[in-house]
């Protein structure tokens, strides 16, 4: 397998807390401070990592959290290209309020990217060796909405595998091209994507079969947060519902979702046992406070239940 490489073009430093009672006017005083490397894409390379799998992390980043973000990516050995910007790398704050059990996720539009730096990051992934590459998060401001559009037709050029994660404009520009390998909207993002509400896992897997026969995507896998995720296929349609886990923290979840697919299919196995092992991932990632995503343990021991609870749509 060669090593799997994924994208951020809106990354963020990524700092945890808990607080007795969040309100406001007043002082918030927290305590268990921790800082780590986030966005969707570096996310998912430290998934992948935690699996046993081998990711490179290309990303933007800037001004002096710029070189933070870099030291924490080092801390980590997470291999790494940093693509540098001249405005500043984003921090995002999660709270946990110990005395409800809320969380509060504070996460701000990030940097300004000129055109000639999204275009040389779009050059650096061509330079690279990959069969698969995972684009998860936001688009950061100035980068067009057909920015992913421009890297499926780097990825079919080349005969490499492009993975989506993303929402609003940029999936819907990237639907509407199609091409992609694997997509992976939330409900609520699907929903917005198609102007209507869907009540059931059925009414999500007919409308995810729509868009996989329109060629948007040869597997497109839909999570419906606690209540698990659905898959569609040419051939098939599956539902998954999520195991009872006591959620800590959200944060992660979907980008333990598509790092454990993602490793699962460049590995070779099917989409049926990818979609089990995603979901696992994405349960096992809520288990974890604040910003830890999964831990390989977790994901192992709820693989054992999801790997047989499927359900034909």
């Amino acid at each position: 397998m060669k090593t799997i490489v994924t994208l951020t073009l809106n990354p963020a430093i990524d700092g945890a807390a808990e607080a007795d009672t969040v309100r406001p006017t007043h002082k918030i005083r927290t305590s268990n401070e921790r800082y780590a490397p986030g966005g969707g894409g570096i996310n998912v390379s430290r998934v992948i990592q935690t699996l046993g799998g081998e990711a490179i992390a290309v990303y933007l980043a800037g001004g002096a959290t710029g070189s933070v973000l870099d030291e924490l990516l080092d801390a980590r050995g997470i291999r790494r290209r940093r693509m540098p910007i001249v405005d500043h790398t984003r921090v995002s704050h999660a709270i946990l309020e110990r005395s409800t059990g809320l969380e509060y996720r504070f996460v701000p539009e990030g940097p300004l990217v000129s055109e000639a730096e999204w275009t040389a990051c779009l050059s650096l992934v061509d330079t690279l060796d990959w069969d698969f590459l995972v684009a998860s998060g936001s688009l950061a401001r100035g980068i067009p909405d057909d920015f992913y559009v421009r890297l499926q037709a780097v990825a079919a050029r080349r005969g490499g595998h492009v993975v989506l994660d993303t929402s609003g404009p940029a999936l819907q520009t990237a639907l509407r091209h199609g091409g992609f390998h694997l997509v992976k909207p939330s409900v609520g993002e699907f929903e917005t994507l198609l102007g209507r509400t869907l009540e059931t896992p059925q009414a999500v897997a007919a409308a995810a079969r729509e868009q996989v026969r329109a060629g948007a995507a040869a597997i497109l896998a839909v999570t419906l947060g606690h209540e698990g995720a659905v898959l569609a296929t040419a051939d098939e349609a599956l539902f998954m519902p999520a195991p009872d886990v006591v959620a800590r923290s959200a944060v992660g979840a979907g980008d333990s979702f598509v790092a454990a697919m993602t490793f699962a299919l460049a590995t070779g196995q099917s989409a049926a046992d990818a979609f089990a092992l995603g979901v696992a991932a994405g349960s096992a990632a809520v288990l974890s406070p604040g910003n830890d995503l999964c831990a390989k343990p977790d994901v192992d021991r709820l693989f054992q239940i999801t790997r047989h609870a499927a359900v034909a749509l």
